[in-house]
């Protein structure tokens, strides 16, 4: 992390269009120094940038960080913080999905500065798909060799009970739906 960098949230929400309108409740979860990564890619251009717009202004009143996941050029007008999964270089710091410890060498290679590692449990946005073992998603962690976050099926008890010791945070979609508020 460049020395001037912020330290990264612990404590990521992932957004999906199945969210619906559950999507502000989850946000008003979410605390100061907590992070959003903006995915919604089926919206389509002119809803994404407006959907973009209001969470950018949501992000910086309550002093959440804001990734804007493969639009780089969106990322930069909304002033986000990170690019997720860029499709080309950008300059502004950015995170990738790891799901293989050949993608988190090229994280690396790439520079990324956060790597999202999935899926560590079952999901319900990835039916069917065999979750890493612990060991693979660790091993997988380290290569990157920045910090990672565990994704797939996380909720804070989980990432207590299964990772802490070994992921710098977690990120999830339904954990910050179905509880009232996120306990740190």
């Amino acid at each position: 992390m460049p020395p001037r960098q912020k330290p990264w949230p612990t404590q990521w929400l992932i957004t999906d269009e199945r969210m619906g309108e559950q999507l502000c409740d989850a946000i008003g979860r979410l605390d100061a120094g907590d992070g959003i990564v903006l995915r919604h890619y089926r919206l389509d251009g002119a809803a994404r940038r407006e959907l973009a717009d209001a969470l950018a202004k949501v992000c910086r009143q309550r002093g959440i960080m804001l990734a804007v996941a493969g639009d780089s050029s969106l990322a930069t007008d909304v002033r986000a913080d990170l690019v997720h999964n860029p499709s080309a270089p950008t300059g502004t710091p950015f995170s990738r999905s790891v799901h293989s410890i050949e993608q988190a060498e090229a994280a690396r290679r790439a520079g990324a500065a956060l790597v999202f590692v999935s899926p560590v449990n079952s999901t319900r946005s990835h039916p069917g798909q065999e979750p890493l073992s612990r060991a693979q998603a660790i091993r997988i962690a380290r290569v990157a060799q920045v910090p990672a976050i565990a994704l797939g099926g996380m909720d804070p008890r989980k990432f207590k009970l299964r990772f802490a010791d070994d992921f710098y945070g977690w990120a999830g979609i339904d954990a910050w739906l179905t509880v009232t508020k996120v306990t740190r």
